[in-house]
């Protein structure tokens, strides 16, 4: 199961159309199978607990697990501001 903060909503709303189709086809699958290499998930060092996975080159989303069915996605940017 997905969870999508308000944050996550809001920052979503704000990207381009062509960015939010790309965006869901990544989410399709993380849903199928969480180590699909096409991902490209990553622990983040300098947070705990949080992952990130690519959209493209250039945008992430960013999660953690509340469980080990739930993710949760808390934030979706560029990658240069993304890690702000």
């Amino acid at each position: 199961m997905i969870i999508k903060t308000s944050d996550f909503n809001k920052a979503y709303k704000n990207l381009q159309a062509s960015i939010r189709k790309l965006y869901l086809v990544q989410e399709k699958r993380l849903e199928i199978n969480l180590r699909d290499s096409r991902l490209h998930i990553k622990k983040l060092k300098n947070f705990d607990g949080v992952f990130s996975f690519r959209i493209t080159r250039r945008y992430r989303v960013l999660f953690y697990f509340q469980n080990l069915n739930t993710v949760i996605f808390f934030d979706i940017d560029h990658r240069k501001d993304i890690y702000k």
